[in-house]
């Protein structure tokens, strides 16, 4: 049987303009890069995520879609969107899946590595 998988890259950078520290409130940006790694095509359906801040606090966001958008890719294509998030303290992470199916309605999670969110200078 082919093999479906999807490979998932991000990249981060906060957002002083969309953050208020004095309030606790820290906003990033996080772009991932989708890559269809496997031998079949496959669609990405919807998406679950966990969100940590160092205070231990954690949301949980679950729903269809990735900004709007459920790509069909073929093996060796790639999808990028970028989304934002926003915690409470300078320094979280995030992680999660993606819900996915195959051209032939096999469904299948494609993981998402756990990211850092942090400030630059909270990174030292």
């Amino acid at each position: 049987m082919p093999r479906a998988q999807f490979t998932v890259r991000s990249q981060t950078r906060f957002l002083p303009e969309q953050s208020a520290p004095e309030q606790s409130v820290y906003a990033f940006a996080y772009t991932l890069t989708i890559e269809n790694t496997g031998e079949v095509a496959a669609q990405l359906i919807g998406r679950h995520w966990t969100i940590t801040d160092a205070a231990g606090t954690v949301q949980r966001v679950s729903g269809l879609a990735v900004v709007g958008h459920q790509p069909l890719l073929k093996p060796g294509e790639r999808f990028e969107y970028t989304s934002w998030a926003q915690i409470a303290t300078p320094r979280g992470s995030m992680s999660g899946r993606f819900f996915c199916v195959t051209d032939a309605c096999e469904p299948f999670d494609a993981p998402v590595p756990e990211f850092l969110l942090a400030l630059p200078s909270a990174l030292h």
